[in-house]
């Protein structure tokens, strides 16, 4: 009798602490990379590097997939916004150019502008198994000498799980995508030919 209750008792808060831990609320701290090679355009040339955050809102979604707070998947901007800085200065000087964060009158300019970041759940068709989707949007807007170029970036992920993402692994998923957006981004030949004009 006593073991029951004892069984019980623990299967009780196995399940109250997998609930907590589905519903509790995961801040990603993000690192994002670009890999990709660059082209080689600039000579020198000083470029007005910028990041900017144009998302709508710091939550990217929920871990259960609905509208609950207590699941909210957030990426503070004030966090990534340093690191894509830094990454698309990293990239503007391998292209050749010397990159600031000031603007200069009559410098070329070019601004990597994370437009939206979505995780969503997904519908895998399978039993027992669910499917996080997630999604970044890039956009790149390089202007030089009253020319502006606008290129769009789209990367898009479906993973499968038995188990929800914990916040490493969420994290790993959305540092790849942001990297594989800068990739597309500063691997357009069209950026850096207008920087170079």
């Amino acid at each position: 009798m006593l073991r029951r209750h004892f069984l019980t008792l623990t299967t009780a808060l196995v399940a109250g602490a997998w609930l907590t831990a589905c519903a509790s609320p995961q801040y990603l701290q993000l690192s994002p990379e670009r890999t990709a090679e660059v082209p080689k355009a600039g000579s020198g040339q000083q470029v007005s590097v910028a990041a900017v955050d144009a998302r709508e809102s710091e939550v990217i979604g929920t871990r259960a997939g609905g509208s609950m707070s207590t699941a909210q998947i957030t990426v503070n901007s004030h966090e990534l916004v340093p690191r894509l800085q830094a990454e698309a200065e990293r990239a503007v000087r391998e292209m050749g150019f010397n990159p600031t964060s000031s603007p200069v009158q009559n410098a070329p300019s070019l601004t990597l502008e994370l437009a939206s970041l979505h995780y969503g759940q997904g519908d895998s068709g399978q039993p027992l198994v669910d499917e996080a989707r997630i999604e970044a949007v890039f956009r790149a807007i390089a202007q030089n000498r009253g020319t502006t170029y606008t290129g769009t970036y789209t990367s898009r992920r479906t993973q499968g799980y038995a188990i929800k993402p914990g916040e490493a692994t969420n994290t790993r998923m959305i540092n790849d995508l942001l990297s594989d957006g800068m990739n597309r981004a500063f691997s357009d030949p069209e950026l850096a030919q207008l920087l170079a004009r």
